[in-house]
């Protein structure tokens, strides 16, 4: 079987709006052929009414289309074993407002079936992503836009998707938010996750997408690389050091001998990074602040290196440990089972010796005992014990002072030279004439 090569497809995707009389009055989506691979940053763009929030609900099969079919990650998102596979932040946070923001993250980490365990890991390391650990008990309806939106990314990503479909992801978020979130997705990305992004932040969309498609009336108007999109083969741009006047005439001259134009500015910072430095500054301060704290670090289940698997509880049970080798590596001791250690006695030797005769007698015929019968007076009591035939005597013979030392001196030997043991309810042969 050949693997997919595309997260997402579409065929002829199309969604029509009808009117009251089922007559077609808008047409949202038109014929849309969509290709997205894996381990890809994809942008979604588009002015508002163009189709994109339609599309998405169709993959995710919140909207039936109207003709055409999507396959999302191999199959159909109908199917909860893709479902699950799939994290989704709509352009509206739909939460509880009652819930807190620990509470939320529970509520979605038990609609994924994850382990009490996994989900408490889980939401620690969201919160403190998204900068709301301070703020983890408080109801979620007190939130302001941005920080509802950081909840609901947290809430997409409880699952550890495989495909991560990001709508207006940055929608009210502060700068350092959406410097956080951008630097999220391109770490996903390293990771081998697929992530669907739509936004009007067109800055962001450009600083971790690797394609773009631009989506007009509901149809594809362009398609392609970031960087081959937006390069202007036309103009050249050159960099430098500080130059001095004489040299920056130079230029203009040979440039000039080129028959163009040429414009010598001093580069700018981008605002974006300048906002950021002075917050930063300002939290290494440790201002007080009511907001949420940004902490621009990505840890946890999301970081690139998993942490080491836990013992087991056969592991447990075997008494199994793991331990460094000595270049470093961990190395796990092969699972056999090894002999228990004999138990510290005085005589070990005797011990075995014992457990051997209780076996050997074990494996003799035996006879139940019937109450005796009714003895005349003055008749003598003749009483015949089962003996075992040569055949089923033991190979081994028991010596008589080992048992008698073993067994307290407690037993009597019979005419024919084997040892017998006294039972506590039969007489003993002096007392039975």
């Amino acid at each position: 079987m050949v693997a997919e090569q595309h997260a997402i497809e579409t065929f002829s995707l199309t969604k029509v709006f009808p009117d009251w009389w089922g007559r077609a009055k808008v047409v949202a989506v038109d014929d849309l052929n969509l290709k997205i691979r894996y381990n890809e940053i994809y942008g979604f763009l588009g002015p508002n009414g163009s189709g994109k929030t339609t599309t998405l609900k169709m993959l995710l099969n919140l909207l039936h289309p109207t003709r055409g079919y999507a396959l999302v990650l191999g199959g159909s998102t109908a199917d909860p074993a893709v479902s699950r596979r799939i994290g989704y932040l709509p352009e509206e946070s739909y939460l509880y407002p009652y819930l807190s923001a620990r509470e939320t993250l529970d509520f979605y980490g038990r609609l994924f079936n994850l382990p009490a365990r996994v989900r408490e890991s889980r939401i620690e390391a969201l919160l403190e992503m998204v900068g709301l650990m301070g703020m983890a008990n408080r109801h979620v309806g007190t939130f302001s836009k941005g920080m509802a939106r950081r909840i609901g990314l947290a809430q997409a990503l409880i699952n550890d998707p495989e495909l991560l479909i990001l709508d207006e992801p940055t929608s009210g978020m502060d700068p350092i938010g959406t410097r956080q979130i951008k630097d999220l997705l391109l770490h996903l990305a390293r990771r081998g996750k697929t992530i669907l992004l739509c936004s009007h932040l067109l800055a962001d969309v450009e600083d971790v997408c690797d394609r773009i498609g631009i989506l007009y009336g509901g149809r594809m108007q362009v398609e392609g690389a970031v960087d081959s999109l937006l390069q202007q083969s036309d103009r050249c741009q050159i960099l430098s050091g500080p130059l001095s006047p004489q040299t920056l005439d130079r230029i203009r001259q040979i440039i000039a001998e080129e028959q163009t134009d040429c414009d010598i500015s001093t580069p700018m910072e981008r605002l974006e990074q300048y906002f950021i430095q002075i917050v930063t500054r300002a939290q290494a301060e440790a201002r007080p602040t009511s907001g949420a704290v940004n902490t621009m670090k990505i840890g946890g289940f999301l970081a690139e290196e998993a942490a080491p698997p836990e013992p087991g509880v056969l592991d447990t049970l075997v008494g199994k440990s793991i331990e460094p080798a000595a270049g470093g590596d961990v190395e796990l001791e092969s699972v056999q089972a090894e002999p228990a250690p004999p138990a510290a006695t005085e005589e070990p030797e005797d011990r075995g010796l014992l457990d051997d005769l209780t076996r050997r007698a074990a494996t003799l015929p035996t006879t139940e005992s019937e109450p005796p019968s009714p003895q005349e007076p003055g008749e003598e009591e003749m009483t015949e014990r089962p003996t075992a035939r040569p055949e089923d005597q033991p190979v081994e013979t028991v010596r008589q002072d080992i048992l008698e030392a073993l067994t307290g001196g407690a037993g009597s030997q019979a005419a024919d030279g084997t040892t017998e043991m006294a039972r506590p309810d039969e007489p003993e042969e002096d007392e039975r004439a």
